[in-house]
């Protein structure tokens, strides 16, 4: 049974920098398409990175790309989001997200918190 655990959520200021961390069990980052995603009050989750089953390519959403950097761990099966010069408009619920190959089922994980303020 696929399972998705985040961290590393938190409160920094403008400009600060922040590594999320997405646990995967029950399955392999080579059998899935992984993404990180984003809910703020009023709107529904909004797509921010992807990286392939191959680990060979990545794809961003304009409002994160050259701040925003996915990357995965094979050997702990954890899939990270790496997020530089964070801005108040950062601000939400990030969530990590799990797609077998040939499916459009999706896997969640519970979110976690990022807040960006000054």
């Amino acid at each position: 049974q696929v399972q998705l655990v985040e961290s590393g959520g938190g409160s920094v200021q403008p400009g600060e920098s922040l590594t999320l961390s997405c646990k995967l069990s029950g399955a392999t980052f080579s059998s899935h398409l992984m993404a990180w995603y984003r809910r703020t009050p009023g709107n529904e989750r909004r797509l921010l990175a992807t990286i392939s089953s191959s680990g060979q390519s990545t794809n961003y959403a304009s409002s994160v790309q050259d701040r925003f950097t996915i990357f995965r761990d094979t050997a702990t099966n954890t899939l990270y989001l790496q997020m530089d010069n964070l801005k108040i408009e950062d601000t939400g619920l990030y969530y990590c997200n799990a797609r077998p190959l040939g499916t459009t089922d999706d896997y969640w994980g519970l979110g976690t918190q990022v807040t960006v303020s000054s």
